[in-house]
């Protein structure tokens, strides 16, 4: 009697398998020297500290929305080296360096996902290439802040991070929720796309403390990962169905907050819905949070910045040669236009500074 054939079962949808090159060959192909692993530590304690309170400075995170080009997010690293230096007493300025792109529907994911732009999909290479250039952003002097979309991807980048973020469609999932519990580095939950700051809040109630779940080592085996928890995680306010960067908005975050027992502190992204949409209004966001700072406010710690060489953005199109130091995905302000923003920014920090010490000489 003839054996029924066993129906498949698994991977019915799978095309390939292909293995990934594990973490700890490419850790060793491009380690970070002694300078930038000091200049990353130095820079999570800043960030803590002004987190919580100790330094009054403001945290900008700002740089392209991804990164596609390596030399052109060199080039800007070093631009922004320049004003990193000459507003160290007012902003602490880290560029943002983002390699993977959570998308709506479709499109480019990013310079993990596809490194040569062209749907080849060689994420081996993308993975090397995304650690050589956080690798020379760090050189220069200048931490770096990306957003986590795994809980694989850090093995081969985290080290060389200094701030993180998990975005607006991921801040309400447990495991990044488990992964920023684990992770060495600050790290931001944006509120959801619709404006909902409550899974922000339960986001940084849930990180902080130790979870146990699967992953992979730095050798690439599978394994069960438990963590201490994070104490240096906070909301992102992004917008929603309509902008939340105003006093009224910063007001009722800072309440929902407080009421869960949590330090009233948040950072404002001045793009996605604040700005909705027009990147241009990023100017606009800043002015305005720049005036709730000179009013004394000191619940704003953060902003966040989309900025590139060029400003606008352009389409990734077969046949078609990119312009140089353009965004490829969201539109970003141009660098006179990003110089401009950093000012008043450094001007709000400055106001609200002496606020503080008109109040200690009376």
């Amino acid at each position: 009697m003839n054996t029924p054939h066993k129906p498949a079962t698994d991977d019915v949808r799978v095309k390939a398998i292909r293995e990934v090159v594990p973490p700890s060959r490419i850790l060793a192909e491009l380690a970070a020297n002694h300078g930038a692993s000091e200049n990353i530590v130095a820079t999570r304690h800043d960030i803590h500290r002004i987190l919580h309170g100790a330094d009054d400075r403001l945290l900008v995170i700002i740089g392209p929305c991804s990164i596609h080009d390596h030399k052109a997010a060199l080039e800007y690293a070093e631009r922004l080296m320049d004003q990193r230096n000459r507003l160290s007493a007012d902003l602490l300025i880290v560029m943002r360096v983002y390699f993977e792109k959570p998308r709506t529907t479709v499109g480019w994911k990013g310079l993990i996902n596809d490194p040569h732009l062209d749907g080849s999909f060689s994420i081996n290479d993308g993975l090397r290439l995304a650690r050589q250039i956080l690798l020379e952003i760090n050189e220069l002097g200048m931490p770096a802040g990306t957003e986590f979309l795994d809980v694989i991807t850090p093995q081969y980048t985290a080290d060389l991070v200094s701030w993180g973020a998990i975005g607006a469609r991921t801040t309400e999932s447990q495991i990044h929720r488990e992964l920023a519990s684990g992770l060495s580095c600050p790290v931001g939950f944006k509120n959801g796309t619709d404006g909902n700051i409550r899974i922000a809040v339960d986001a940084i109630k849930a990180a902080a403390c130790p979870h146990h779940f699967l992953a992979v080592t730095k050798a690439g085996h599978s394994a069960i990962v438990s963590t201490a928890g994070n104490e240096d995680c906070h909301v992102i306010l992004r917008g929603g169905k309509q902008p939340n960067y105003d006093a009224a908005s910063v007001d009722e975050a800072c309440k929902e907050l407080a009421k869960s027992g949590l330090a009233p502190r948040v950072m404002i992204d001045c793009s996605h819905a604040n700005s909705s949409k027009q990147y241009k209004r990023q100017t606009d966001v800043a002015q305005d949070v720049a005036g709730q700072l000179a009013a004394g406010d000191q619940r704003i710690f953060g902003l966040m910045v989309e900025s590139h060489l060029n400003e606008g953005r352009q389409e990734l199109e077969d046949g078609c040669v990119l312009e140089y130091g353009k965004s490829i995905t969201d539109a970003c302000l141009g660098w006179q236009d990003t110089i401009g923003l950093l000012d008043i920014l450094a001007q709000g920090v400055r106001a609200r500074r002496k606020v503080y010490e008109d109040k200690e000489e009376d």
